[in-house]
Parts: structure tokens; C-alpha cells; sequence
């Protein structure tokens, strides 16, 4: 497996060696020995997935502590742009963030540590999503950052004119709110 390792400090997207023939591929999509070597020590204990259409756009969404979450994130079918926004106050990256393209077709991985707001936009006609968690989701912990603050400026290679979206992701705070009360 191969690790890139973006400018922000704990993001990390891994690409899979994976082996095709006439009768498909195969490749190995965790494991635990090799993340650890990677310098990954999450303990996930939950898996979730998420089916989307074209340019549904979810997020930024994070958990607060003591239920915040590390995630493994990774596209099944269709592709995805996927994004995380560092939001540790004491972070040199503190508001910057980082997008990658995740598809069923290159198999990457993207693993965000707690600390950050998470989001993605679908890019093809439909879009399965699979991500495992360090911690178990908790309703009354949830936070969020809105999708089109200006501050980020966060490019979700959509037409936001076009995007779909829930009426929770409409209402999320800015992150100037974010920053009077950061959680991490």
C-alpha cells in the first residue's frame, strides 16, 4: 500500500496495491498491521455507508468530543470529491483543508483523525460511500460547519447551484461561529 501524506499534519490517502486478471481484481482493504506501520492507531469499531446521487453534497460534519471520531473513508462505486477541514484551534492548518477523488475505480483511502470536519460531493451519476469509525456515532454530539463558508472557500468540483442537500446541511453554522466555540 502507498501512503501520501497531504500538507496538513494527520491526513493521510493510501492507495492499495490491487492485482486484476481476466476475473476481476482483488486487493486488501485493511489492514490493521500495515495502518499501524503508517503511523494509524485507530481502533475502529464501526463501519457505516451511504448511497448518494450526482451532486449531493454532505457535510462538513464532525462529532464533538468525547465522541469525536477518526475515519477511515473510502468510495465503493462512482466517485467522489472528499474533503476534511482542520478544525484544532492550535493547528499551524487550523481552517485549511484538503480534498481528494475517491472512486470505485482507484481504490483510494482517506484517513482523517479527529480534529476535523468531513464532507464529500458526488461527482458520477451515483455514488456508494463505506467509511469505518474509531468511535460509535452519538446524535447529541454532532457538529457541523456550513458546506459554503466563505472563510474555507472549500472547492467542491460541483456547480453549488446544482448541489443537493439535506435541510440539516442548509442550516449548519458558519465557521467564524465555529471559532468563538471550537471544540477541539
Amino acid at each position: 500500500m502507498d501512503f501520501f501524506k497531504p500538507f496538513i499534519e494527520g491526513l493521510l490517502v493510501l492507495t492499495p496495491r490491487v492485482f486484476e486478471d481476466k476475473r476481476g481484481y482483488f486487493y486488501e482493504s485493511y489492514n490493521r498491521q500495515t495502518l499501524l506501520r503508517a503511523g494509524i492507531s485507530a481502533d475502529f469499531v464501526q463501519d457505516n455507508e451511504s448511497f448518494s446521487v450526482q451532486n449531493t453534497l454532505r457535510g462538513l460534519h464532525f462529532q464533538k468530543p468525547p465522541f469525536s471520531q477518526a475515519k477511515l473513508v473510502r468510495v465503493l462505486e462512482g466517485a467522489v470529491w472528499d474533503v476534511a477541514v482542520d478544525l484544532r484551534p492550535n493547528s499551524p492548518t487550523f481552517g485549511k483543508w484538503f480534498g481528494v477523488e475517491l472512486s470505485g475505480e482507484n481504490k483510494k483511502q482517506f484517513f482523517i483523525p479527529r480534529g476535523f470536519a468531513h464532507g464529500f460531493s458526488v461527482l458520477t451519476p451515483t455514488a456508494k460511500f463505506s467509511y469505518k469509525c474509531d468511535n460509535y456515532y452519538n446524535k447529541a454530539s454532532e457538529g457541523a460547519v456550513r458546506f459554503d463558508d466563505p472563510e474555507l472557500a472549500v472547492d467542491w468540483k460541483i456547480d453549488l447551484s446544482k448541489a443537493v442537500l439535506s435541510e440539516k446541511d442548509l442550516k449548519n453554522p458558519s465557521f467564524a461561529a465555529y471559532k468563538e466555540h471550537p471544540c477541539f
